[in-house]
Order: structure tokens, then C-alpha cells, then sequence
């Protein structure tokens, strides 16, 4: 599979400015609320027309500006999912199903695909149901289902566990990537949750204020995001300015410390980022004195909050998380953190 997406839309205000390479496999684009992330998805579906660019799916040009293209939703033989689904309260899943065949004419044709994706999604017993008698999990079951027995090229998942509590949502993630790998076809996957990229998607790309600004592996980016935008999207903790003072080292004058770095520091550095799981007391490289300032307790984790010992006592204290059952009895008196957990970031137009 192939999908190229560089468009520019402007909606007064906002401006959505995509360049997006997708090759195979499932990719999240992991952003905030309000970033862009849906209107892509939306765009590529046919569903929002950008004002410029190309959509390319499989060699099949969906959209182009220049040459006055554009394909309705109907022929791009793209599926969408809906943030809530979009069931038809009215109609039981099995109709709720068919509309997704509503273009196959042969009678024998539908009624063989309608029983295996029923089968598939697991709803054969639900099938004379209406989506209120359904639990959120089953309703997401059935939306897939209607969307994936037309066989789509591409499957466009909006925030796709974002209307499920968090104990449906975590059961739900594994079942619906192994449903995914099963079926073999290319996903697109919006979120502003960085763990269901993380546990869904083999690769990512991040978007910030209606543009794409970083794209790889999934586990590359989160151990090297590489911007202070892609440190904060992926979770970290810690982002502290940092201005470079040596080939492998790093001043932070807020924290009064310099830092010994695992790659080399170049010259555009503009800070740096620690994640909060990564301090330890017993390390041997870039261990400072720190002060105790507070400490946040979770079900199985403490946050302890502390200061360096030269930081001043008005500044943002520094995150340190730990497993309940490897709190230490008393504060340590020094903190350290290897060189190769010192992440490097720059600004986004000198990555």
C-alpha cells in the first residue's frame, strides 16, 4: 500500500499543511486536541476538500488541485470510523452491516460477506440487535464491521477508543490490533492518546498546529523524539531549556548543571528532555546533589518532585517516578541519569 498526502487547507485561523507518507502496516499520528488530526483523516476521505495539494492512494490520484480532481467519498474506497461510531440507532447490526454493501447488487454475494465478518467481529449472536442494546465495545465491533466488509483500501480510524471507559479501552486495544493484523489492510490512526499509539501503531508521525513535523518507527520516536514538541507529545516529564557546551555535553542554566550526553550535542540544541522513570540513585554519570520539594502518589507509582541543589527554589521542580515497591525509605541525597536517557531536542525547522 502507498498513500501520499500533501495538501494545504486554510480555515481561517487555522491552517492544516500535511506532507504524510504512509507505505504499509499501521501508522498513528499522535497529536493534541485541536491540532489537525481529524481533518487529515477527513481529507484523505473525501469528506473535507483542501484548498491545494495531491492525495495519492495506491497510485490512484484521490485528490489534485492542479488538475481539478477530486473523487467523492463514495468511489475512494476509503473507510472512516467515526469518533462515536455513527451507528443507525434505528436499524439492527445485520442492517447496520449491509449499508457498508449497499453497492454489491448480487444478493448471494452480500449475504456471504455480511456472515463472515460477522463471524469475524464476533457479533453472529448480536446480529438482530440495535446499537443501544449494545455495549460500547460490541457498538465499536459492529462500526468496524460495516466499514470492513466492503473491503476498503485503507482503514481511517478517528480517535477510535475515545468514547470507551479505560477499562474497556485497554481490553479493546489488543484485541482490535490482533483483528487489524488479521485482516492485513493499511490503517491510519488518529490519537491524542500516546499509549494507544504506542501499543497500536509500528510506525508514527507527530503533528502540531496543522503540520506534520516528525515521522518514524514508533519505539525510535519515543526514545528519541527529537523537538520539545515531540518530547511533550510522547510524555516526557522533564523539558528544561539547554544550550550546548561541549561535542557530548550540555549546560542547563535553570537547573545550575551541565549534562554528559549519549550522542553528540549539535549546535541548534534548545533543550533538553529527562523522562521521569529514568533518575537513579544509584547512577554513576551525571549525579548531582538534589533537594526534596513534594511528592504525588498513584494506585502503583510516587512521583517524588525535587530540585537540583543550585536550582532556585521558585523554579519547576524536576519529576522523579518510581514503582511503589522500590521507593527508597528516605530521599537520597544525589540523583543521577545515564548519558543516553539525556534526550536532545531541537526546534522543529532544524531537525
Amino acid at each position: 500500500m502507498s498513500l501520499s498526502v500533501h495538501i494545504k487547507k486554510d480555515f481561517g485561523g487555522f491552517l492544516l499543511s500535511v506532507d504524510l507518507e504512509h507505505e504499509s502496516g499501521i501508522m498513528g499520528l499522535l497529536g493534541a486536541s485541536g491540532c489537525g488530526k481529524s481533518l487529515t483523516l477527513k481529507s484523505i476521505a473525501g469528506i473535507v476538500t483542501p484548498d491545494e495539494g495531491r492525495i495519492v492512494l495506491n497510485g490512484r490520484v484521490l485528490f489534485d488541485s492542479e488538475q481539478h480532481m477530486n473523487l467523492s467519498p463514495q468511489v475512494r474506497n476509503v473507510g472512516y470510523l467515526f469518533q462515536n461510531y455513527a451507528l443507525f440507532p434505528n436499524m439492527t447490526v445485520e442492517k447496520n452491516i449491509l449499508c457498508g454493501l449497499n453497492r454489491e447488487k448480487d444478493r448471494n454475494i452480500r449475504r456471504e460477506k455480511l456472515e463472515n465478518v460477522l463471524e469475524m467481529m464476533e457479533l453472529t449472536s448480536l446480529r438482530r440487535s440495535l446499537p443501544h442494546q449494545l455495549s460500547g465495545g460490541q457498538q465499536q465491533r459492529a462500526a468496524l464491521a460495516r466499514i470492513l466488509v466492503s473491503g476498503p483500501e485503507l482503514l481511517l480510524l478517528d480517535e477510535p477508543f475515545s468514547a470507551l471507559d479505560s477499562y474497556l479501552r485497554d481490553s479493546l486495544q489488543i484485541q482490535v490490533k490482533e483483528l487489524l493484523e488479521n485482516y492485513g489492510k493499511d490503517v491510519l490512526l488518529v490519537s491524542h492518546s500516546r499509549d494507544e499509539i504506542y501499543h497500536l501503531c509500528s510506525r508514527m508521525a507527530l503533528i502540531d498546529s496543522g503540520k506534520v513535523f516528525g515521522t518514524g518507527g514508533t519505539k525510535e520516536i519515543f526514545a528519541d523524539p527529537g523537538t520539545r514538541a515531540g518530547a511533550v507529545l510522547t510524555g516526557c516529564k522533564n523539558i528544561v531549556r539547554a544550550r550546548k557546551s561541549g561535542e557530548y555535553e550540555v549546560e542547563v542554566p535553570e537547573w545550575g548543571i551541565c549534562l554528559k550526553t549519549g550522542k553528540p550535542v549539535g549546535d541548534h540544541v534548545c533543550a533538553i528532555g529527562i523522562r521521569a522513570h529514568y533518575f537513579n540513585s544509584r547512577a554513576r554519570e551525571n549525579v548531582f546533589p538534589v533537594v526534596y520539594a513534594d511528592r504525588m502518589e498513584e494506585p502503583f507509582e510516587t512521583t517524588i518532585l525535587f530540585r537540583y541543589a543550585g536550582q532556585e527554589k521558585d523554579s519547576t521542580p524536576v519529576w522523579w517516578r518510581i514503582p511503589k515497591d522500590r521507593m527508597p525509605d528516605k530521599m537520597p541525597e544525589q540523583l543521577g541519569i545515564a548519558p543516553q536517557n539525556v534526550l536532545l531536542l531541537y526546534p522543529e525547522d532544524n531537525r
